[in-house]
C-alpha cells in the first residue's frame, strides 16, 4: 500500500506538466505558438515528451507500475476478506474484564441453552453474525458486525483499478476531432480525418474505424445581457449517416448530439466576415473567412486570402505577384469612444471590420501547410508578399474599399460559425461505474465500524448467570453506548434478576477512551 501511495503521488506530479503546458492532442496551434515563443526550452521539452505528457513513456511507466502495485495490494486482501467472511466469529475470551467493555447482565430462571437461543435471536435481529458454542454446561454466544468496512475499503480500491483500466481503454480505443463549421449550405463536414481542423486517434484505431456521418450548421443563435454575459447558445444542426436518413438537432452547451459511435459537443462560436474582391479583370471572388475571438466581447482576428486574384482570364493561370490578402480585426460592436479595434459588446450592435491589405505571392504553391487564419508568414518574411501603403481601413457592412490598382473589396456582412468537437470515449461507462463504486466504498469505509460481542451463560442454582463483553475493532466513540443498549435489550429478552455481584453499570474503564494498547492486547487475547 505504501508503494501504491508513492506511485499515486508520482502520477499526480507527472500530470502537472500536462495541465501547465499546451498538449498536442488538445491544440497543435498552441504548442506551435509556445515553441515559437520559447525555442530553446521547447526543444528540450519536446525531447522529454512534455507536449505529449499522457502518451509519454515515463507517464505510461508510472501508470503501469501503479496499476500493478494496486493489483498486488488488493488481491491478497480480497482473499483474506473472503476467508474472514466465511469464518465463524471467534470464541469468547476467558476473562471479560480484560476487554474494554464488560458487564454483568444478570441471572435468569431459564436454562443456559434456552437463554442462549434468545440472545442469539436478539443479535441476529440486529444483523450480527452469530455463533453459539457449548463447553460442558457453559454456553457462549459470539457476535460480530462491521465487515462492510473492509468490504467498502476493498470496493474503493477495486474501483480505482477499474477507473485506471477505463481511462487506459478510452485512451487506446478513443478518438476526437475538432472542426469550425460556418452556418449555411455546403459548409458542413463529414467524419474523415482530412476534414477535421485537428484530430487525435487512439493507438489501437485506424482512420477506417471512424463512424461515417455528416453534419451541417443551419443556424446559430446567441443572446447576451447588457454587460456582455452570455445567456443562450443554440446551434441548429442537420446530421445524416449512411445507415440512417438523419435529422435535426438543437446543439447547446449541455445538450450534445449523441450518435452511434461518437458525440458532438458545442465548444465555441464566432463571426465569419463575408468579403467580395473584384480584381483588375472585373472578376469577383467571395470569401467567407472565420475570424477567431481574442476576448470575451468576441473581438476577432483573421485573414481573407484571394489566390485567384488577377489571374489570366484566357488561360486561368494565376499571377504570382498580384495575389491579394487582407488581415484585420472584426469588431461586433464598435465603441463610441476608445480604441475602435476592441469590441464593446459580443452582439453585432455596430459591426465594423478593420483591414490591412497585402499584395504579392501568397506562396500557396509550395505545398507547405499554412494557417488559414492569418496572412502567410513565410511569404511576408521573404518579401514575396508586401503590405500596401496607407493606414488600415474600417469597413461597415455594405461598404466598399477601392485599392490603389483599381481593385475593390466589399464587406457584405457576416455569417456565424461554431466550433464542434466530435468525441468517442469507450471507457466512459467504465469510469462512471468505477466512480459510483468508489463513492459507495468510501461511504462504507468511513461510516461502518467493526465490533465484537460475547455473552457467557453459565449454570446457576436457579437457572443461569449471564455476563457480556465487547471489543471495538477500530476507533469507535459510540461503542460504549451501543454495548449498553445491547445488554439492556438482552435483559429484556432473557428476564433476569440482578444481584450485587451482577450489576448493570459499566465499569470505570467503559466510560473512558479506550487506548490503542488496550485494544491491541484484547485482540491478541481473543486470538489466543
Amino acid at each position: 500500500m505504501r508503494t501504491a501511495l508513492v506511485l499515486l503521488f508520482l502520477l499526480a506530479v507527472a500530470a502537472v506538466p500536462g495541465s501547465v503546458l499546451p498538449q498536442r492532442n488538445l491544440g497543435v496551434e498552441k504548442v506551435n505558438a509556445y515553441r515559437a515563443a520559447n525555442p530553446e526550452l521547447s526543444r528540450w521539452l519536446d525531447r522529454l515528451g512534455f507536449f505529449d505528457v499522457y502518451s509519454s513513456p515515463w507517464f505510461g511507466a508510472i501508470y503501469l507500475l501503479l496499476f500493478t502495485s494496486l493489483v498486488g495490494c488488493v488481491l491478497p486482501r480480497l482473499r483474506e476478506h473472503v476467508a474472514a467472511l466465511r469464518r465463524r466469529p471467534p470464541p469468547a475470551p476467558r476473562h471479560f474484564r480484560r476487554l474494554p467493555a464488560h458487564t454483568g447482565v444478570g441471572q435468569s430462571a431459564l436454562a443456559p441453552a434456552e437463554a442462549a437461543v434468545r440472545v442469539r435471536g436478539l443479535l441476529r435481529s440486529r444483523r450480527f453474525r452469530v455463533a453459539v458454542r457449548a463447553d460442558g454446561d457453559e454456553v457462549t454466544v459470539a457476535a460480530e458486525k462491521g465487515y462492510l468496512k473492509e468490504t467498502g475499503n476493498l470496493a474503493f480500491h477495486l474501483a480505482l483499478l477499474a477507473l485506471l483500466a477505463g481511462v487506459a481503454y478510452g485512451y487506446g480505443w478513443g478518438w476526437y476531432g475538432n472542426r469550425i463549421v460556418v452556418a449555411g449550405p455546403d459548409t458542413g463536414f463529414c467524419t474523415n480525418l482530412q476534414q477535421f481542423d485537428e484530430y487525435g486517434l487512439g493507438p489501437q484505431l485506424q482512420p477506417r474505424d471512424l463512424p461515417g456521418f455528416c453534419v451541417e450548421l443551419n443556424r446559430f443563435h446567441a443572446e447576451f445581457l447588457d454587460n456582455g454575459q452570455p445567456t443562450v447558445f443554440r446551434a441548429d444542426v442537420t446530421w445524416s449517416t449512411p445507415q440512417q436518413n438523419g435529422g435535426r438537432h438543437v446543439l447547446e452547451v449541455n445538450t450534445p448530439l449523441r450518435l452511434d459511435g461518437a458525440n458532438l459537443y458545442l465548444l465555441g462560436h464566432g463571426y465569419a466576415p463575408v468579403l467580395r474582391y473584384t480584381d483588375r479583370q472585373g472578376r469577383a471572388q467571395t470569401s467567407v473567412s472565420p475570424f477567431l475571438p481574442i476576448d470575451a466581447a468576441v473581438t476577432s482576428e483573421g485573414a481573407a486570402l484571394f489566390p485567384d486574384a488577377n489571374a489570366d482570364p484566357r488561360t486561368g493561370t494565376r499571377s504570382t505577384d498580384a495575389q491579394a490578402a487582407f488581415s484585420g480585426v472584426y469588431v461586433p460592436t464598435v465603441p463610441a469612444t476608445g480604441p475602435p479595434a476592441l469590441s464593446a459588446h459580443p452582439a453585432e450592435n455596430a459591426p465594423g471590420l478593420l483591414l490591412t491589405a497585402y499584395r504579392g505571392n501568397l506562396g500557396l504553391e509550395t505545398g507547405i501547410p499554412q494557417s488559414v487564419y492569418e496572412v502567410p508568414r513565410r511569404a511576408l518574411a521573404d518579401g514575396r508578399l508586401t503590405q500596401l501603403p496607407g493606414p488600415a481601413k474600417m469597413l461597415r457592412p455594405g461598404e466598399r474599399w477601392t485599392l490603389d490598382d483599381g481593385t475593390t473589396l466589399e464587406f457584405l456582412g457576416t455569417r456565424r460559425w461554431i466550433a464542434m468537437t466530435v468525441r468517442h470515449d469507450p471507457g466512459e461507462p467504465i469510469v462512471l461505474a468505477a466512480a459510483v463504486l468508489m463513492m459507495a466504498g468510501l461511504v462504507g469505509t468511513l461510516t461502518v465500524r467493526r465490533r465484537r460481542l460475547w455473552f457467557r451463560i453459565t449454570p446457576a442454582p436457579d437457572g443461569c448467570a449471564i455476563t457480556a463483553g465487547g471489543l471495538p475493532r477500530s476507533d469507535y466513540p459510540g461503542f460504549n453506548a451501543e454495548f449498553a443498549a445491547l445488554t439492556a435489550a438482552a435483559r429484556a429478552a432473557v428476564p433476569t434478576q440482578l444481584d450485587e455481584q451482577a450489576t448493570d453499570r459499566m465499569t470505570t474503564e467503559d466510560s473512558m477512551p479506550v487506548p490503542d494498547e488496550a485494544v491491541s492486547a484484547s485482540a491478541d487475547n481473543v486470538a489466543r
